[in-house]
């Protein structure tokens, strides 16, 4: 809303100015006009009455499409002057949404050296068109990549949602199916044996039978390994916020990627769990105590970090790649020209 409120002025500013250039005296009002209806359009979207709180910041990229084309406008309406003093800012978007070997950018540095050196020297409307719509252009890209993460965060919220309601499922049907599949450990300490589960044990004279396991399973057997997988995987997020650098984005890149981690290590700690308990580690597979089922929870819960980690350097990824200002820094000037 400070940009459009600044924008203002500067289309004034513009059009008074191009009142005294013959190529643009019949066009500026019309371009002038079509600026100011895109600044109005932002102005809607953005209003609070105008979209509802779950929209998140979809209206924002709108508003800025628009004041997209405001800006676009300028460039097509401004005197000559003035767009000399916005050839900087051009040539910085150019540099920052462009490949170096790109024919645009290349011919975008070499008209800014050339007016650079040559101030007398007036844009014909073939150089202004081509600027007009490479910035535009450039524009988009921007406005591309901030669109990807916009897609990304959509899609580590429905991911993580659908871990919360796998991790969820497996909890309820434990509760019902305690003995379903045992989190259960039979460690041989002669003469005796034991069975132990992650909230119980139980010593018995020979090697444990399937209806003693049943005995001793508990149905929060795989709650309380669910709930000690997610408090380390939330740990691990804490860990890892000095990694992730803040955003001026409207998406909450750095949010999303924590919440993704606590249903991953809500379901890592069971499952780390049963593959020790198939035989998968070689040496432990046969825990003698709850104290440590408990703590191969912790450690599984706070492994997910091999798999998040991947996701977090992608969504970091994607945050450097939105650069750049987008809009130009100078506003015309309105004193007369000899």
């Amino acid at each position: 809303m400070a940009r459009i409120a600044e924008l203002d002025p500067i289309l004034k500013a513009a059009e008074t100015c191009a009142v005294d250039d013959p190529a643009h005296n019949g066009l500026a009002a019309a371009y002038a006009s079509e600026a100011r209806s895109e600044l109005d359009e932002a102005k809607k979207a953005l209003a609070h009455e105008a979209h509802p709180m779950m929209r998140r910041a979809a209206h924002l990229g709108v508003a800025q499409s628009h004041v997209d084309a405001a800006l676009n406008l300028l460039v097509w309406m401004a005197p000559s002057d003035d767009i000399k003093a916005f050839l900087p800012q051009m040539v910085a978007l150019a540099e920052e949404h462009f490949d170096n070997s790109d024919p645009r950018r290349i011919r975008v540095v070499q008209l800014a050296q050339e007016l650079h050196q040559s101030t007398s020297r007036e844009i014909n409307p073939s150089e202004r068109a081509f600027l007009a719509e490479t910035v535009s252009l450039a524009r988009r890209l921007l406005q591309k990549e901030t669109l990807r993460v916009r897609s990304f965060v959509r899609i580590v919220a429905l991911v993580t949602v659908g871990l919360f309601v796998a991790a969820v499922g497996v909890a309820l049907v434990t509760i019902k199916w305690d003995d379903m599949v045992p989190l259960c450990f039979t460690p041989e300490t002669p003469p005796t044996y034991k069975v132990v589960c992650p909230t119980n044990s139980m010593d018995v004279d020979f090697p444990p039978t399937i209806s003693e396991i049943r005995q001793t399973t508990r149905p929060q057997d795989y709650l309380v390994v669910e709930i000690v997988g997610a408090v380390a995987a939330a740990i691990a997020s804490a860990a890892a916020l000095k990694r992730i650098r803040g955003t001026a984005l409207p998406y909450n890149v750095p949010v999303v990627l924590a919440l993704l981690k606590l249903p991953t290590g809500a379901l890592t700690a069971p499952l780390g769990l049963l593959l020790m308990r198939g035989g998968f580690v070689p040496g432990l597979s046969a825990l003698d105590s709850t104290a440590q089922i408990i703590g191969w929870a912790i450690v599984f819960g706070y492994s997910q970090q091999l798999f998040t980690k991947l996701v977090d350097d992608r969504g970091q990824a994607l945050v450097d790649a939105v650069r750049g200002p987008t809009s130009p820094p100078a506003a015309p000037r309105t004193e007369s020209r000899p």
